[in-house]
């Protein structure tokens, strides 16, 4: 990068400042490989630490990026979406995090970026653990909300037949089990709404 990260203002170079040189690496590292088709390495394995990290760094970022200023000249302000974008890459490679799931989405919605809501729906169903995807479910956020909803249903009887069991969780695995068994014709799922439905009759 020919500028530094203390160009693009206080608050960004506070955050950058503050992420350990393992979580600073994985940006610098997806800065110095990106390009279009390439996304950054899968081969560092999942940090919840870094995750937060790197969400408050993306947040400072897009609230530069966003800033109407005319402090931040074109050059700045290219190179600040770039990493800005890169970070969001980053995080959509990595996180197992249901609140920087929902800032990833909410991001890629403000900028119309459906390829990107499409790539972290696909993560949402390959990378999250079935009680994350349950708290996905009762967002706020109405695509968000969707994009769970949709992975619930895809979710193994198996998984779901434990988050029967939980007083919060509960509730989702039923309805995702309603949808196995109309929407893809599971009996399986089937066999178990009746079960449940005479084990509430009792």
């Amino acid at each position: 990068m020919s500028l530094t990260i203390e160009d693009f203002g206080g608050r960004v170079a506070t955050v950058w400042s503050e992420l350990r040189p393992t979580t600073r690496g994985l940006v610098e590292r997806a800065l110095q490989t990106s390009n279009a088709a390439s996304p950054p390495p899968r081969n560092v394995p999942y940090d919840p630490r870094a995750d937060l990290e790197l969400s408050r760094l993306l947040t400072a970022l897009d609230e530069r990026a966003s800033e109407t200023s005319s402090s931040l000249e074109t050059e700045k302000n290219d190179q600040l979406r770039r990493v800005a974008n890169t970070c969001a890459t980053v995080l959509q490679e990595k996180t197992q995090s249901a609140e920087v799931f929902t800032q990833l989405v909410q991001r890629a919605h403000q900028q119309r970026d459906y390829a990107r809501i499409d790539a972290l729906a696909d993560a949402l169903t390959s990378r999250f653990a079935p009680s994350e995807i349950c708290e996905l479910s009762r967002s706020d956020d109405l695509i968000v909300r969707a994009l769970a909803n949709e992975a619930m249903a895809q979710v193994p009887l198996s998984a779901l037949v434990a988050l029967l069991i939980d007083p919060v969780d509960s509730e989702i695995a039923r309805a995702a089990l309603q949808r196995q068994a109309t929407e893809y014709g599971s009996e399986d799922a089937r066999q178990l709404l009746n079960a449940l439905d005479h084990v509430d009759e009792m």
